[in-house]
């Protein structure tokens, strides 16, 4: 019976859920939406920050964070950038289409730390799809959690995400959102210049602020140097390492930082633990 379970566990751990595409939607040129629904109604049960290992037969297998909420039931969404060639197959498939799942895994973010406190999400580029999750949650649970304030950055107009949700949420006088663009158009009327350019203007409660940020690496250092400067307390800032992840379980080593495999222990850390393991390196 001990190797049974043992046996049991290890299936559910590396053998991929057959699952269908139920819907596409398309975000920009390169990014795509999938909504994905698991065999009979079946429930994901992740938390926000979580990811999944996603499988394309005959192309291989990438983890992907989950961009809708826990409380989205039952479907869950993905959002995918087309950059190599598993994301191209993906890209190419289409609703009733099927593909492999497994997971949930990782650690994602502690919303227990969030809840009666202001919520301050910043968001650089394609790490709004995984912030997105919490950002959701925390609107779907808004008496939880005083301000909601949305701090978003892309490279151009034209790689802006989610632009529905967006329009929502600047029209929503319960969330105060700021966008801005590294390089404007011609037909972009809003703010230019780096995400930081937005932060100094933010009125904050510091010590009652806590703060989740996701974007490309060169952010964070900017973005916590401007954290810092309003004061927020380290213990008070969670951030996502989720773009050093591979097979999602702590074999292949491809995510580790010293003792810690970022699949297992994050991709969600505090900061104070993120600069104790660049202190230790």
């Amino acid at each position: 019976m001990e190797v049974e379970t043992i046996v049991t566990e290890k299936k559910e751990l590396y053998t991929p859920t057959i699952s269908e595409i139920v819907a596409v939607e398309t975000l920009t040129e390169t990014e795509k939406l999938f909504e994905i629904a698991l065999p009979g109604g079946e429930m994901l049960n992740h938390k926000p920050g979580q990811f999944v290992e996603v499988s394309i037969f005959g192309f291989g297998e990438a983890p992907i964070s989950i961009c809708s909420s826990p409380t989205d039931l039952p479907t869950f969404k993905l959002t995918v950038r087309r950059v190599g060639r598993l994301t191209a197959g993906m890209h190419r498939l289409k609703e009733g289409d099927r593909l492999g799942i497994r997971g949930p895994f990782g650690n994602g973010f502690d919303v227990e730390a969030f809840k009666g406190r202001d919520v301050l999400f910043v968001a650089g580029g394609i790490g709004l799809a995984p912030l997105k999750s919490l950002i959701d949650y925390t609107l779907a649970k808004r008496d939880e959690f005083r301000r909601v304030i949305i701090v978003y950055g892309t490279k151009n107009p034209a790689e802006i995400l989610f632009k529905q949700d967006i329009e929502i949420w600047q029209q929503d006088r319960d969330i105060e959102f700021h966008m801005t663009v590294d390089r404007a158009d011609a037909g972009w009327q809003g703010n230019t210049g780096v995400i930081t350019t937005l932060i100094p203007g933010l009125n904050l409660d510091a010590p009652e602020t806590a703060v989740a940020v996701v974007g490309p690496p060169v952010m964070y250092k900017f973005v916590l140097m401007s954290l810092k400067s309003k004061r927020i307390p380290d213990e008070n800032i969670f951030m996502s390492l989720e773009r050093r992840m591979k097979c999602g379980v702590g074999k292949c080593g491809h995510c580790q930082i010293n003792s810690v495999y970022v699949c297992q222990c994050g991709p969600v850390f505090n900061y104070p633990f993120v600069r104790s393991l660049e202190e230790a390196i």
